[in-house]
C-alpha cells in the first residue's frame, strides 16, 4: 500500500523506521511544524521529521491538519492508508476521508482503557499490572475507533513512563505493520470497542506531578515513576522546588509525612505508611545529584520537611 505516516515525537520513530523498512510505499510524513528548542529558542524540526529527512521522504508540516492546501498535497499523495503515532494534532473529517482505508492509529493502552494524551502515564499511577498498545481507525470521538489489533506488556516493579513507553513503541512498530500488512491483505477487520471499561488519560501537568506526602508510600512511588521523565514530580524544600527521581519504598519504622531523616547515605521521607527513600533529584538551579549530596550540600538534618 501507499502510505504516509504521521508522527512527532522519538516515541514514534521506531514505527517510522518499521513502516519504512515494510514492503509498503511510504511516500510522505506529517509532523507537526518546527518549535522553540534549548535557551537560544532556536526552531528546531521534530525528531520525526529529521527521521524522514534521513529517509528521504518528503515531509509535509501543516500549522493544523484542516488546512486546505495540506489536505490538497496530501491528496496528491494518493495515500491508501496513513499510520499514526503520536501526532499531536486532532484531525478533521475532512482528512480523515482523504485516505481509502482511514489513519490507523497505534496508540500506547488496551483500549478502551486510558483513551487520552497520556496512557503509559495514568496506567503506571493506576498500578496496572499489565497494559499493552492497540491499533484502530481514527474517528471523530476520542481514541474511540474501531480496533484492529492489540499486544499486551507487563508493567514492571520498577518501571518509569519512560521505561515502559519505550517497550511498547518497539513492541507497537510491529503491531502496526502487521495491521497494515492485513488491511492490505484483507484478512484483517476492525471492531467496535466495547461500551464498559472505557477509562481516560488526559495530559499530565506540572501542577498534577506536585507530591503529598500524606498519601500512601506506594502511592507516591506510582506518582514518581508515572511522572518519569515528563513532567517530573517534585516537592519543595525552604519555599524552592526540587525535582525527584524515582523513590524506593522503605521497610524502616514510619516518619510523620513530608519529614525527613537524614543518615550519611540515604534520605528518607514519612508518607501515610512507610518511608520511601529518595533516589535521585533536582534541586532549583543546581544539576541532578543523589538525594544524599543534595541533603550534604543543603545542610539538611533529620527532623526537617519537604513540602512546605
Amino acid at each position: 500500500m501507499r502510505v504516509v505516516f504521521a508522527g512527532t515525537p522519538e516515541v514514534a520513530l521506531p514505527a517510522l523506521d518499521a513502516v519504512a523498512a515494510s514492503r509498503h510505499e511510504l511516500v510522505g510524513v506529517v509532523t507537526r511544524p518546527d518549535a522553540p528548542s534549548g535557551r537560544g529558542r532556536r526552531l528546531v524540526a521534530s525528531p520525526v521529521a529529521q527521521r524522514a529527512e534521513e529517509l528521504g521522504v518528503q515531509v509535509l508540516k501543516p500549522q493544523h491538519p484542516r488546512d486546505t492546501e495540506f489536505q490538497a498535497v496530501l491528496r496528491s499523495l494518493t495515500p491508501d492508508a496513513c499510520p499514526v503515532v503520536a501526532y499531536g494534532a486532532l484531525l478533521p473529517q475532512s482528512a480523515l476521508e482523504i485516505p481509502v482505508h482511514g489513519w490507523i492509529n497505534l496508540h500506547f493502552s488496551v483500549l478502551p482503557a486510558w483513551r487520552g494524551a497520556a496512557p503509559v502515564q495514568h496506567s503506571l499511577w493506576a498500578g496496572d499490572e499489565v497494559t499493552g498498545a492497540t491499533t484502530f481507525r481514527i474517528v471523530k470521538e476520542l481514541d474511540a475507533g474501531p480496533t484492529f489489533g492489540v499486544m499486551t506488556e507487563r508493567v514492571r516493579a520498577d518501571d518509569t513512563a519512560g521505561d515502559l513507553l519505550s517497550r511498547l513503541a518497539e513492541g507497537g512498530a510491529g503491531l502496526l505493520v502487521q495491521t497494515l500488512d492485513g488491511i492490505e491483505a484483507g484478512s484483517l477487520e476492525a471492531r467496535e470497542q466495547p461500551g464498559e471499561g472505557v477509562s481516560l488519560a488526559p495530559k499530565i501537568l506540572v501542577e498534577d506531578a506536585r507530591v503529598d506526602w500524606s498519601q500512601p508510600a506506594v502511592a507516591i512511588d506510582r506518582q514518581v515513576r508515572a511522572c518519569t521523565p515528563a513532567p517530573g514530580a517534585w516537592t519543595t524544600h525552604a519555599g524552592e522546588r526540587v525535582k525527584l527521581g524515582p523513590v524506593r519504598v522503605s521497610d524502616r519504622e514510619p516518619i510523620d509525612p513530608g519529614v525527613l531523616e537524614v543518615t550519611k547515605n540515604a534520605v528518607h521521607v514519612g508518607t501515610a505508611t512507610a518511608p520511601v527513600e529518595l533516589g535521585r533529584v533536582k534541586a532549583f538551579g543546581k544539576k541532578e545529584m543523589p538525594a544524599a549530596d543534595w541533603a550534604r550540600g543543603v545542610r539538611l538534618a533529620s527532623g526537617a520537611r519537604l513540602g512546605d
